[in-house]
Formats: C-alpha cells, structure tokens, sequence
C-alpha cells in the first residue's frame, strides 16, 4: 500500500517535482525514496537496459541507479495495482542479459517493472482493445516518464500494441513464484499492511529563501508543512513537504490536489 521515492535536485529557484509508482506494500520495510527517471530510448519504444550486477543479480531487491536516480525495489508485489502506458522491447536485445541475469527472449511472455520483485507474475490488460496477458518480470524499465511496464516482443503483439508502440494498461500484481510444480504456479505469502507514515514533497531547491517562501505559502491552505535540508550529489537542496494522512488512498487524493493546484510532479513518500 505504500509508495516509495526518491527526490532528485533542482536548480535555485526550480521546483524538483517527481511524479512516482504508488502501490500497495509496505512502508515499513522501505530504506529510502524512489523517483521516476527520464532518460531517452535508445530502440523504437524500449529503452537501454540496466542490469543489477554482483550477488543481487537473481532478485534485485538491492537499490539501483539509472539516469541519476535511485529506485528501491518493493520488498513484496502484494496488493500491487498500477494504470499508465507499456511499451515493448525487440530485436535489439534479444539475447542480452537481463537485470536478474536471464537471457532475454523476445517470444517469451516476459516484461521489465522498475520496482517489482523478480519473477512476479503481472496480469496486463490493454484498456484500449481490453486485450489481456500474464508475463513474468525478469528486468528493470522502462525508464521514461509515464510508461509503467516494458513488453517482450511478443507479449506486446498479443496485446496489440507492436505497430503502435504504447499503449494505456492496467498493471494488477499475481504474485511471487514460489514454486511451479506440474504447470501449478505456488505464490510466496506475502504481508499485508494497509496504513503507512506518507508526506508529499512538491519542491527541492538549492535556495533556502525559495523553500521557506514555498512552505508559507503553503501553510495558508495546509498544515504539516515543513521545509527539510538534504545533502546530494555534493549539494544542499531545502525539500518542501506536505504531511499527508496515513490512510493510503486519503494520501494519494493530497497529492493528486496538490498536482491539480499547479505542482505536477508533487509525489507521494513513505516514511
């Protein structure tokens, strides 16, 4: 039930807003933030792949980097539902490793999620044709703002989308493998938490006067406004958060007002 995300720098004077994957898990278990990152693709629709190497190779729970950001890997796909745009990767890489070290096989029914747990089956429904497939994931992507899942080859042809491109889906998590036995599919038994400490951060600036004028401008319409100093990347940056109600659902309705009121890119966090 719990979103996780990580904040990246702005400029002085500009607001570093991220939009983030709100899901259902845990915020108990999260180590940190997790912040989409927009980097360009290199092939049609799918962007360059970024394998996790060393002794996280099989399950990447360990954080990565890509484009400058950091994502942490949920600890559980339980209750995990997500709406936005697939897109799908081919010929390019077929063969090459995937994030958990497999050779990708674009006939296969796989796919790559930023944040999923390896080997979570996921039911992807195209809301365009209501088409439906079940793919496994076994890498990490699409890293592009919006786009939710990156297909196999022929994952997306069933669903419709290889001339197109993308396509709107819905993302609805099946679970972990635990074991297959005689074409039976076993799931991990995962925990189930409804409640978590958020806030929405909708700026970070290099100038604390910006941050403090942010945050009173704010506290006119809202309380729990606080300005937090964080060092990154060899810089001081002055986040501007929003506490938010630990109700799931209640928290994602602050940050979608607050999106509306004019920071787009204001994001839910987890404690």
């Amino acid at each position: 039930m719990i979103k996780f995300c990580s904040s990246r720098g702005a400029d002085t004077g500009n607001l570093c807003r991220t939009r983030n994957i709100f899901v259902d898990a845990s915020a108990r278990y999260l180590v940190g933030l997790i912040c989409l990152g927009l980097i360009v693709s290199m092939w049609g629709c799918g962007p360059k792949r970024h394998a996790v190497k060393g002794k996280y190779a099989r399950g990447t729970y360990k954080p990565y980097r890509v484009g400058g950001h950091t994502y942490y890997p949920l600890p559980s796909s339980k209750g995990f539902v997500e709406t936005g745009y697939a897109s799908w990767y081919g010929p390019n890489f077929h063969g090459k490793r995937t994030a958990n070290g497999e050779r990708y096989n674009m006939y296969a029914m796989t796919a790559a999620h930023k944040i999923l747990p390896m080997n979570t089956y996921v039911r992807v429904e195209n809301l365009e044709n209501n088409r439906a497939v079940v793919v496994r994931i076994n890498d990490r992507g699409p890293f592009v703002k919006n786009r939710v899942i990156d297909l196999s080859y022929a994952a997306a042809k069933k669903l419709g989308i290889v001339g197109k491109g993308t396509a709107r889906v819905r993302l609805v998590a099946l679970g972990e493998v635990k074991s297959i036995h005689d074409g039976t599919v076993a799931f991990k038994k995962t925990p189930d938490f409804k409640h978590g400490d958020f806030y929405v951060q909708v700026g970070a600036f290099t100038s604390k006067e910006n941050a403090f004028r942010l945050r009173n401008r704010l506290r006119k319409y809202y309380s729990g406004v606080t300005v937090v100093k964080g060092y990154t990347n060899g810089h001081y940056y002055y986040k501007v958060r929003v506490d938010a109600p630990n109700d799931y659902n209640k928290a994602k309705r602050l940050e979608r007002k607050l999106e509306s009121e004019g920071f787009q890119r204001a994001f839910l966090v987890a404690r």
